[in-house]
């Protein structure tokens, strides 16, 4: 009886193992997802700043141009301006919000890692990084003994 139970054990074990692998590959890959999101959201503040700037220094009655779910309104910049900035100070909170859940789901995977006892492999990855950077990086010498 105690054989079968092993066996039993063995059979179970590389399902919850797969089971284990595919919820931490859901993790990263969700992690991946905030990352990608706060690099978005990133840009389109830059975007922001870059209207923002362009546009403080001009006359508050002089015409303006919006994009308005997708239909371009006329505006002034006085309208247009508080407009930007509000927008800006929105996209911010939402980064702040997506770090703050970033850390969290970086805890939760590290947790999961300790729990499940998972090491990622490091080898096959710095070869490749090592190789990129070094092709990154190379400089072009020419011959030591040239005399001019």
């Amino acid at each position: 009886m105690t054989s079968k139970l092993s066996s039993e054990d063995r059979e179970q074990s590389p399902m919850n193992e797969q089971a284990i692998a595919g919820i931490y590959t859901t993790m990263r890959s969700e992690l991946n997802q905030i990352y990608s999101k706060i690099t978005e959201l990133d840009m389109e503040v830059s975007e922001h700043s870059l209207v923002i700037n362009a546009i403080q220094p001009l006359d508050p009655s002089r015409k303006c141009y919006r994009m308005i779910g997708g239909v371009l309104v006329e505006r002034t910049v006085k309208e247009v301006l508080p407009a930007v900035q509000r927008n800006k100070e929105g996209l911010e909170e939402v980064i702040a919000r997506l770090n703050e859940a970033l850390e969290k789901k970086k805890k939760e995977i590290a947790e999961f890692e300790l729990k499940h006892k998972i090491r990622i492999r490091k080898e096959d990855n710095e070869a490749e990084d090592g190789l990129k950077e070094g092709s990154a990086q190379g400089v072009l010498v020419g011959p030591a003994n040239r005399q001019e």
